[in-house]
């Protein structure tokens, strides 16, 4: 019996932030999966491993995690004034499908050095020494990325001493603008309000913030579902019970938000909305054991992504966290001891990160200006990923 032999595809692996994920050029790609579709999905999945109903990944790049089962597609810029088009992939680790619905705002910061070194970015903007501006069109949500990339003797600086909890070694550090980051398509807060009564079944009447800035997020606050806002990945990801409630109020927010018309429609939606618990600041010793003191911090979040405690955060989320610690009356920005602020400093579960963002009231309906975070990147290996034959 014969079996067909693998096929190679030019890509990248690379870190961005806390994630790391497969990176293409779209013309890189097989002709069948330069489309959106069935064959690009079943090749997305077989690059990183899934569906893997042991969930390990072992079969492909995947490393098991939401943060590293990731893909991007650049292409050329589909808008006036950008340099590239990028397009996010959150590919699910135990089921057959990859999640289009949102950005990585972690993978962001990657794109940047991505494009240039792929040829998106004209040489004649690209500086000796210093930085280069990188116009991002972010597909999936429609929204325009800034990326300001170090250039040493010509190419991307990639190493550095900029630190970012999560990672464990320094690195160059790229700084990432969200423009206009709240949701083009509807309000900033879908219902209306800056906090609502969440009615979940089997739960409660929990308060919460409905958000829809980097990506859509519920805010809850931690003492509501039994938390200090301190807890680290074992405390919740070992706890069957606490997944369940977890997606039962990502499920029931979803529907208030309006981003599916019924419950049972989230478990096909696993990337977005996105669930986070907020606490008043507290001391706290991070993943890493490193002490994290509460006069450091302004609020500390934690949050869930595909299902599972971040083990940092995502970095949508933490526009998401900026932009609801600007307005008055959020979840986040009580936490954070109400008032107006510009940015905010949370804790997580591997230490901190420092956002900015601006968010301004027009005709008595709020918008974000902009969020503003520093990250690192750096490529990991680059050459071919092999599928086989058939798979897509």
């Amino acid at each position: 019996m014969s079996h067909p032999a693998q096929v190679r595809v030019p890509a990248t692996y690379m870190r961005g932030g806390t994630s790391k994920g497969v990176f293409f050029r779209l013309q890189d790609l097989p002709e069948a999966a330069q489309v959106p579709g069935e064959a690009r999905d079943k090749l997305l999945l077989r690059v990183i491993g899934s569906p893997d109903p042991y969930q390990k990944q072992t079969d492909g790049m995947g490393g098991a995690t939401s943060s590293t089962s990731k893909t991007v597609i650049l292409a050329e810029p589909t808008q006036p004034d950008h340099d590239v088009d990028y397009l996010f992939g959150q590919v699910s680790i135990d089921k057959p499908f990859v999640d289009w619905s949102g950005n990585c705002g972690n993978l962001t910061a990657a794109v940047g050095a991505f494009a240039i070194n792929g040829g998106f970015v004209s040489q004649d903007r690209i500086p000796e020494n210093g930085f280069c501006t990188v116009r991002i069109w972010q597909a999936n949500i429609r929204k325009t990325i800034v990326a300001q990339v170090p250039i040493t003797n010509g190419e991307v600086q990639e190493t550095g001493d900029f630190e970012l909890d999560g990672v464990t070694f320094p690195a160059a550090e790229v700084q990432v603008e969200f423009m206009d980051p709240a949701d083009g398509d509807g309000a900033m807060f879908p219902t209306g309000n800056v906090a609502d009564d969440l009615e979940v079944p089997g739960v409660g009447i929990l308060r919460a913030t409905m958000i829809n800035a980097g990506i859509p997020t519920i805010f809850i606050n931690a003492e509501d579902i039994g938390y200090t806002g301190t807890e680290l990945q074992d405390a919740i990801n070992g706890d069957p019970k606490a997944l369940a409630i977890f997606e039962t109020i990502r499920a029931h927010g979803a529907v208030r938000m309006g981003l599916i018309g019924h419950v049972d429609e989230a478990a096909s939606r696993q990337h977005t909305p996105k669930v986070a618990f907020v606490a008043a600041p507290v001391d706290y010793v991070s993943s890493s054991g490193k002490q994290i003191k509460a006069g450091d911090i302004d609020v500390l979040v934690r949050a869930l992504s595909m299902g599972k405690l971040h083990h940092a955060m995502m970095g949508t989320a933490a526009v998401a966290i900026a932009t609801a610690a600007a307005v008055r009356g959020t979840l986040v920005n009580l936490a954070a001891g109400g008032g107006d602020r510009t940015d905010v400093t949370f804790g997580h579960p591997s230490g901190t990160l420092r956002v900015g963002a601006e968010a301004s009231q027009v005709d008595g309906q709020w918008t974000a200006n902009k969020a503003i975070m520093s990250r690192s990147a750096r490529i990991l290996m680059e050459g071919w990923v092999r599928v086989p034959g058939g798979s897509f």
